[in-house]
């Protein structure tokens, strides 16, 4: 390849990486660091849920307004939900699942079960505006807290 197409593909990676979504660039590396912060993943966890929780709550009361201001705010609301379970599932995956959670620890089955509860929990906030998936969600992250940690922080 020459110099030219060099800096033709440089460019094409430089600006297609501009449209990969946050929580991906933001997912903690698959490099084994040892850098690790159990307690600050769950947080961002629950954190993730709050803000799913309040953007059902907005898109349930946004869908009764029928001009074109709120129409845009439920547009927001539903990618901000969205996105926030993505970042559950992707730090449930990338993090936990690939990194943490050992085949040979003795509680592998029951964090694993969880974990993956806390996946299925996020895919249904995607697919639904219905408040109980948000409360199905919380539970399931309380439930992996404590499969994981042994107890819950609120």
């Amino acid at each position: 390849m020459n110099r030219p197409m060099n800096r033709i593909a440089a460019a094409a990676v430089l600006v297609s990486s501009a449209f990969l979504p946050m929580a991906y660039l933001a997912a903690h590396c698959e490099v084994p660091c040892g850098i690790y912060d159990d307690g600050a993943r769950i947080t961002e966890l629950k954190e993730d849920y709050s803000t799913i929780a309040k953007a059902i709550a907005q898109i349930v009361e946004l869908s009764e307004t029928h001009n074109a201001n709120a129409h845009n705010q439920l547009v927001r609301w539903v990618t901000t939900k969205e996105t926030h379970a993505t970042n559950i599932q992707h730090t449930i995956a990338q993090y936990f699942m690939t990194q943490k959670i050992k085949a040979n620890d003795k509680h592998y089955v029951d964090k694993l079960t969880a974990a993956h509860g806390v996946m299925v929990a996020a895919m249904k906030c995607k697919q639904s505006a219905d408040p109980a998936t948000a409360v199905a969600l919380q539970a399931a992250i309380t439930k992996f807290e404590v499969a994981y940690v042994g107890h819950s922080h609120p």
